[in-house]
């Protein structure tokens, strides 16, 4: 009997998509097969571990290892304060300096064009340059030059990048998205403006990829700032808990799609 090709959208979100790891997690331990993973920013550098073959355990591991101080690599601002060489340094080690196209399963990497503001999709190339571009928040990070492109977060044209994973060839698109707006946020400096602006203004964009899809996962992962790598466990957790709960709407979506 034909099995459909499943697909995960992952969405951007800061240290929010960490819960992308409990998602994917409690997918596989449900066997739920994983097919193709579209990522945006955190998405796509999640994705990208994840297919470098770095087992989950690992994964979890080196996450809650994970602290600001590894990856950012500060600058007199002129496009941005974070350089960005040490977290492209960082990715390329523990994706042991692949190209996207050796990763276990197929990876669509999403960035945009800041000069013409399409959305770029990599499938194909270095996984360190790829995920560098896509995580790079406008204002925070330099943008990342790459075949003459200027390039800034995936998450500017395509937060939960559910069209990606659909051109991939996935039958089936799961969208997990990490990014909602916290209301009454602090807002204490210049990290959090950018932010709390760019989750603004991507919530309307995102309500109608939900119909895109055929399942929306949302950890209620909102309460967690975006930009502190403090609660990380936490935020695996709710990833997988919110997963969970969707196994069986997932299993029924799987069954209607064989018949």
């Amino acid at each position: 009997m034909e099995r459909p090709r499943i697909g995960l959208a992952l969405g951007s979100g800061g240290a929010r998509g960490f819960a992308h790891l409990g998602a994917i997690k409690i997918l596989k331990d449900e066997g739920i097969p994983i097919h193709m993973i579209a990522g945006s920013s955190m998405g796509a550098l999640v994705g990208c571990f994840y297919g470098a073959g770095t087992n989950l355990d690992r994964l979890y591991q080196l996450s809650t290892a994970f602290k600001r101080k590894y990856f950012l690599d500060f600058t007199v601002p002129k496009m941005g304060f974070i350089k960005g060489n040490k977290v492209k340094e960082f990715i390329r080690i523990f994706t042991h300096g692949k190209n996207i196209e050796e990763l276990s399963l197929p990876i669509g990497v999403v960035a945009t064009d800041l000069l013409t503001g399409e959305k770029i999709v990599f499938k194909k190339g270095p996984v360190a340059e790829a995920v560098r571009a896509s995580i790079s928040i406008p204002g925070i990070f330099i943008p990342e030059k790459v075949n003459g492109r200027i390039l800034v977060d995936g998450g500017v044209s395509d937060r939960v990048p559910v069209s990606v994973a659909r051109e991939m060839g996935a039958d089936i698109v799961i969208g997990i998205d990490v990014s909602r707006v916290k209301r009454n946020a602090e807002i204490t400096s210049i990290y959090d403006v950018i932010m709390q602006s760019f989750d603004i203004m991507q919530t309307e964009i995102v309500l109608n990829r939900e119909n895109a899809s055929d399942i929306m996962i949302c950890p209620k992962v909102e309460m967690y700032s975006s930009r502190a790598f403090t609660n990380i466990e936490e935020i695996i957790v709710i990833g997988e808990e919110e997963t969970r709960k969707h196994i069986e709407q997932i299993k029924r979506v799987i069954e209607r799609w064989k018949e």
